[in-house]
């Protein structure tokens, strides 16, 4: 998962950006309403963390243009927000999420709580209510982010458990390397331009070569149900 960080105070930024990367997500981190604009136009992200006593304004201002933007192309005002703001008066919360926000959290919070949040959010937009995703013998738990073959666990590599998660809540369709990509790495990454393909054979080699299919010159997919 994709996740923008809004935050100009740098300890909790930093803070919090490590955190999630220790938990495989891809973290970018912005400390203004205009730079948190500019990230959006130029990549996709599955969630915005955003802070609303920013440098130079109000997060809010973020929160109405992205969820104002015409569907179809970047910025996604789709994109779920979770505000985390040290303002925990009602009025403040309430105008939050009359503005397009998903969930709100008050400084100080938990990280593991943000965390548990985020996954919510993950599921509501995947449609999905369970904790875990099942496909024919395998079961994923995002959470602890596992994932086992008629009951044995199988060892992944971040990496490898974020672009299989990835290509199961959004099948059947069809991801392209590009929008992989940009699920997995954020700006800084350093990337190698087979890094997909490897990270695809070797999910096969572990799962079974028929649950990763390939659209020659377009991308990849798993089909909506298992085979039979």
């Amino acid at each position: 998962m994709r996740v923008l960080v809004v935050e100009d105070d740098e300890g909790i930024a930093g803070g919090l950006a490590a955190h999630l990367r220790k938990q495989g997500l891809a973290v970018d981190v912005v400390a203004s309403v205009r730079d948190g604009w500019t990230a959006l136009a130029a990549e996709p992200f599955d969630m915005v963390l955003l802070d609303l006593g920013l440098r130079d304004g109000d997060g809010t201002t973020l929160l109405r243009q992205l969820r104002a933007a015409p569907a179809g192309r970047l910025p996604d005002p789709h994109t779920p927000v979770l505000i985390m703001t040290a303002r925990d008066e009602v009025a403040s919360r309430i105008a939050g999420l009359d503005l397009g926000a998903d969930d709100y959290v008050a400084k100080p919070f938990d990280p593991d709580e943000l965390a548990a949040r985020m996954r919510a959010l993950r599921r509501r937009a995947a449609g999905r209510a369970l904790p875990t995703i099942a496909y024919g013998e395998l079961v994923i738990d995002p959470a602890a982010r596992t994932v086992t073959r008629g009951g044995a666990p199988v060892e992944l590599s971040p990496r490898e458990f974020s672009v299989l998660l990835a290509l199961l809540e959004e099948r059947p369709h069809v991801l392209s390397r590009a929008q992989l990509e940009a699920r997995l790495y954020n700006f800084d990454s350093a990337l190698d331009s087979n890094a997909i393909e490897v990270h695809v054979h070797r999910l096969r080699r572990k799962l079974g070569e028929g649950l990763v299919r390939t659209v020659r010159g377009v991308g990849y997919f798993i089909p909506a149900e298992p085979a039979p």
